[in-house]
């Protein structure tokens, strides 16, 4: 029925002997008790709650364009497609509404069309928080980054780096956690609260980030090197490096929503 799209986010989190992965990464499954996370595929296979596959299913759906902004997203067909009653529709629509990839409006549930200028505006803002920690670093000698949590992020991410985890858009979550604890270890707990408002209007955008291995292998090499970076008191180039990680990001999400837009119009006309 679903194939492997479901599993591939559990799978994901299964493989990786990093905790920290694993604890953030799976928190997007609060439906699943947490046995299931430490048993094999294929018992996770035949135990995911069918809000949760629905949920996974849906989600990669819409982000590849399989369904108009324009059509509203009824419960009646989307539980006809995935073969299931409309109650798991109702959880994956409830969860996809959360994380920004669904819009209430008109009365009913539609995709969600990203505004491309709010999308930009957003990313300068984000820019501009992420970069205080390291920028109040080189200005004031006496802020000094937590290097234990350092430390213990950049271990995490050769971990990943080296299990190579399978390209899925909740990776977004971990990528969060990330650019967090670097801003978050300067020490400015209102900078990282501003931060995390700002990530979660611009989540549901950024999962396009993560849905090849090519992007996968960057972030994880740029992430290690601008830890590295700030572990060895090289600040600016760190810096450097973590304006044009940002805006690298940008550049790809901004293409990849615009294309699922894109394809979602021609389905739309197709099926008219």
């Amino acid at each position: 029925m679903f194939g492997n799209v479901f599993v591939t986010s559990f799978v994901t989190a299964l493989k990786c002997k990093c905790p920290l992965f694993r604890n953030l990464y799976t928190e997007r499954y609060t439906a699943m008790d947490t046995v299931l996370l430490t048993q094999g595929t294929e018992q996770v296979k035949a135990s995911v709650p069918l809000g949760v596959q629905v949920y996974v299913a849906l989600r990669t759906d819409l982000m590849n364009g399989a369904f108009s902004p324009f059509k509203r997203l009824g419960e009646e067909r989307l539980a006809a497609r995935y073969q299931v009653s409309r109650t798991p529709v109702r959880e994956a629509l409830k969860r996809l509404t959360s994380d920004g990839l669904v819009d209430k409006r008109d009365g009913g549930l539609y995709v969600h069309v990203p505004s491309f200028k709010e999308l930009t505006n957003l990313y300068e803002l984000r820019v501009t928080l992420e970069q205080q920690g390291i920028v109040r670093a080189i200005a004031d000698p006496t802020v000094r980054h937590d290097s234990a949590r350092l430390e213990t992020e950049l271990h995490g991410w050769q971990v990943l780096q080296e299990e190579r985890p399978t390209p899925d858009a909740g990776f977004v979550i971990q990528d969060e956690a990330f650019h967090r604890t670097l801003l978050d270890s300067a020490g400015n707990s209102a900078i990282t609260s501003a931060l995390d408002q700002v990530n979660a209007r611009i989540r549901s955008v950024r999962m396009y980030d993560y849905l090849t291995d090519d992007r996968l292998d960057a972030t994880f090499a740029e992430h290690i090197e601008i830890l590295e970076l700030v572990l060895s008191h090289k600040l600016p180039s760190a810096l450097d490096l973590l304006r044009t990680h940002i805006g690298a990001s940008k550049e790809v999400v901004t293409e990849r929503a615009a294309r699922a837009l894109a394809l979602a119009q021609l389905n739309s006309n197709f099926e008219e």
